[in-house]
């Protein structure tokens, strides 16, 4: 009879439309679509959740990624391993995600649509990203929910220290909705956030300021921008990104055209295919070869011309008939209120700060009642403490814990979770310092309560808190735009050196890497000792220079970094500017020693370089021509021989100047010799021995003259046990290269004076010495007298008191004292 009950008599109509209707809400919800809050899908946020359970952090091992994906199928995500696996591996593509989540060993892919390898064979773990998707999450921040099988929790949604669904965007397709966000770049999603939260009432244009469109991880250039505003508005919009491409000269007066940036989600074999195609159809007349020469210092398309082609008009073509351009259509449409919406910019920042807002004081409430729980124990503790012996006495007379628990509640009003402590309470813990403790933590925990009931009470404190928070995240994880953003959609092809404006700006390159141009105006306004570099660094090179000008700068690691001036970060002049480690990998320990400027790269110019371990080579200008990898990679100006080499200087000749070098040792050695002896070697040679060095001797520096200002240059030395000594170069007696050289000190048998510093200079002047303790003294050229070869000096520096000498700088001369 009850069986009979539950069969209902339905139309077919009705039970498709009511079960279709149930699987749509399902795969809008729970499966297609990002929450606008952490902008992440369920199978994407249970990924996350899951290695960060299993301890699959960056800080970590990497584990098989057949681990990780046992653990999320079985504890959280009961749907196929194929599916769950093309996530994971999803979330590590860089050329897909502008911050990948997860970090992945093996093949993982590529642009060319070639699939990872099996799971089995490849490693993850999450990337250091990730765990400000996930920071606080153990701190009942967010609603957790039972899983499939209800043996765990799982979080509806992750704490999300930054906006991610702008930051990595999201593709997605279910029933009636489908869903677009391209990704952008974090550190202007962070600035135009913190803005919003400062200024509810922005506009789209004040956000606009920051947010400039997307910032694909693959780079391009998007062409216009009335699109990304219409999807800013509404969250439809249309844009045209194209390819960066460049027509470069080759032998025999042909040209060829080099991509180097290829639109997002562009698969990189079937554009070359295409073009590849459009040449042996002969489509286009013109082309000669098609080859990708990507490798693992970047993409790199090149498209090879015949002679006398018309290459921006088949460039033009190109744009047209493949996917070097493409259209991106904006469908900003993600989960808000578990309901689908289609979102504009601002929707999405709003949406974010609501969530964050909630994260921030559900935090803050679980700090403060630990804080508040740990409070009411010191407090039971400290008065315990106060009255011991009656403490003591009935805990001794009680039965047993429970009755010792009910006793201590009854004589001394404790409360119960004080006298569970109190009865816990290990002998070793009576003890004085013991007391001083629970008081100094009693003061800390009252602050910490305060502070956190501070911000719970008060708005602008919570305000305050959130923009911290932001900010740290962006001066950790944010990285320069990679997408460029024309004004211009008319123009096929933007010469980007045509459209730099020859003007005057204030230059500034730091030893640690810190590079900056500034406008006159800005450097001029600001006070001189105001450069905006951090304690300790200093400044290698500054100067008033044109934007069309180059720069080489020169690493004591034997590499050198080109930059246009043009392409220098403009900032304030009391402001850093950028390091060049945001572009460049630079070691921990390498510094810029020299910059040299050049109006033009085809003039004939030879480097000479030279090194501590005793090697040294001329350079010509014409074989250190930036390559296409300049920004992303410095090039090499000299092969250093040993790890503990280094590049000590380099200077700039003609290659028919009639100089001379002499080179100083650690150890007193002096050999000087004509540069014509210095051969031109190439890049990536060593050089060859500038002197014949003992065993535990170095090269402290050189002097470069002409031959016939010899006898006008002085050298002062500065050894390590403080002396200062000068004399005339021309002491020096000439021999050819690599001969061990005659000695400029006299050797002592005990404490003998070794070189740790040199300059040279033609007339008198003050010298600034800076010693290990970071002292700074001066010393007048004119109060020494000239020694000869033999001699030792005079000690100026007391090294008990002031440290050893480390460096020695020009000052100003003597005569401009007055």
């Amino acid at each position: 009879m009850a069986t009979k009950e539950r069969i209902r008599e339905m139309p077919l109509e009705q039970v498709m439309g009511e079960r279709f209707g149930r699987y749509s809400k399902y795969i809008i919800q729970e499966r297609a679509l990002p929450d606008i809050r952490d902008g992440l899908k369920p199978v994407q946020r249970r990924i996350l959740y899951a290695m960060y359970q299993d301890g699959n952090t960056y800080d970590k091992p990497f584990k098989k990624a057949a681990k990780a994906v046992g653990n999320i199928m079985g504890n959280f995500h009961p749907h196929g391993d194929s599916s769950i696996y093309g996530a994971l591996v999803h979330l590590s593509q860089d050329w897909k995600m502008r911050e990948p989540l997860v970090e992945m060993h093996g093949n993982n892919g590529s642009m060319d649509g070639d699939g990872p390898a099996a799971m089995r064979y490849t490693e993850s773990r999450l990337n250091k990203i990730s765990n400000m998707l996930l920071q606080d999450i153990d701190k009942q921040t967010v609603k957790m929910v039972l899983n499939f099988d209800d043996s765990e929790y799982e979080p509806t949604v992750l704490p999300a220290r930054f906006p991610n669904l702008l930051v990595n965007g999201s593709t997605g397709i279910s029933a009636g909705y489908a869903t677009e966000i391209p990704p952008h770049n974090l550190g202007e999603v962070i600035d135009a956030t913190i803005y919003l939260l400062k200024h509810p009432d922005a506009s789209l244009a004040d956000l606009m300021q920051f947010v400039k469109g997307p910032d694909f991880p693959t780079g391009a250039i998007v062409m216009g921008t009335q699109g990304i505003k219409e999807a800013y508005e509404t969250g439809r919009g249309r844009i045209q990104v194209r390819a960066k491409t460049s027509i470069q000269e080759i032998r025999g007066h042909r040209q060829e055209i080099v991509t180097t940036e290829i639109p997002f989600d562009v698969n990189k074999a079937l554009l070359v295919k295409k073009i590849d195609e459009i040449r042996l159809n002969k489509e286009i007349d013109g082309i000669a070869e098609v080859r990708d020469e990507t490798d693992r210092h970047g993409l790199s398309i090149v498209i090879e011309l015949k002679k006398d082609a018309d290459a921006q008009n088949i460039l033009n073509y190109l744009f047209k008939n493949t996917d070097l351009q493409v259209s991106y259509n904006f469908n900003m449409v993600a989960i808000d209120h578990m309901t689908p919406v289609q979102v504009g910019l601002k929707r999405i920042l709003s949406s974010y700060l609501e969530h964050e807002e909630d994260v921030v004081t559900k935090r803050t409430k679980f700090d403060l009642n630990k804080a508040e729980a740990r409070l009411e124990i010191i407090q039971g503790l400290i008065h315990a403490m106060d009255i011991l012996d009656q403490v003591i006495k009935t805990i001794r007379a009680s039965k047993n814990k429970a009755d010792a628990k009910k006793n201590l509640i009854a004589k001394y009003k404790f409360t119960a979770n004080q006298a569970e402590a109190i009865v816990s309470l290990q002998l070793y813990r009576l003890t004085n310092t013991d007391v001083n403790e629970l008081i100094a933590e009693q003061s800390k925990l009252n602050k910490l309560a305060e502070k956190y009931r501070k911000l719970l009470s008060d708005r602008k404190t919570l305000e305050k808190e959130i923009i911290k928070e932001l900010s740290a995240v962006k001066k950790e994880f944010a990285s320069p735009r990679r997408t460029e953003i024309s004004e211009e959609s008319a123009k096929v092809k933007i010469d980007e050196k045509a459209l730099v404006a020859d003007e005057q700006v204030r230059v500034l390159i730091s030893r640690d890497g810190y590079l900056k141009r500034s406008s006159l105006r800005s450097y001029q306004s600001t006070d001189d000792a105001d450069n905006g570099l951090p304690d300790g660094d200093k400044v290698i090179y500054e100067n008033t220079l044109s934007t069309l000008s180059n720069l080489y700068l020169f690493t004591n690691h034997g590499n050198v970094i080109y930059r246009p001036v043009h392409e220098l970060v403009e900032t304030k002049w009391k402001e850093t500017g950028q390091h060049l480690s945001q572009e460049i990998g630079l070691d921990s320990d390498e510094q810029i020693i020299r910059v040299f400027v050049f109006d033009s790269l085809d003039i004939k110019k030879n480097f000479i370089l030279a090194t501590n371990d005793g090697y040294i080579k001329q350079l010509e200008l014409t074989n250190l021509q930036p390559t296409r990898t300049y920004k992303s990679r410095a090039m090499t100006a000299i092969k250093l021989k040993n790890k503990d080499s280094m590049l000590i200087g380099v200077n700039l000749i003609n290659p028919t100047d009639k100089k001379e070098i002499t080179l100083f040792t650690h150890r007193a050695y002096a050999v000087r010799y004509n540069i014509s002896e210095i051969p031109t070697s190439g890049s990536k040679a060593v050089g060859v021995k500038s002197v014949n060095l003992k065993d535990d001797d170095y090269i402290v520096g050189y002097v470069l003259v002409d031959s016939k200002y010899l006898d006008l240059m002085h050298v002062g030395l500065i050894t390590q046990r403080g002396a200062f000594k000068q004399f005339k170069l021309s002491l020096v007696n000439k021999v050819s290269r690599a001969k061990r050289g005659v000695l400029v000190l006299r050797e002592l048998k005990t404490k003998p004076h070794r070189i740790v510093a040199l300059m040279p200079y033609a007339q008198d002047h003050i010298l600034h010495v800076t010693t290990s303790s970071d002292r700074h003294i001066e010393i007048k050229t004119t109060e020494y007298p000239l020694g000869d070869r033999y001699s030792n000096g005079s000690f100026v520096i007391d090294t008990t008191v002031d440290g050893t000498p480390k460096n020695i700088e020009l000052g100003r001369p003597i005569s401009s004292q007055n």
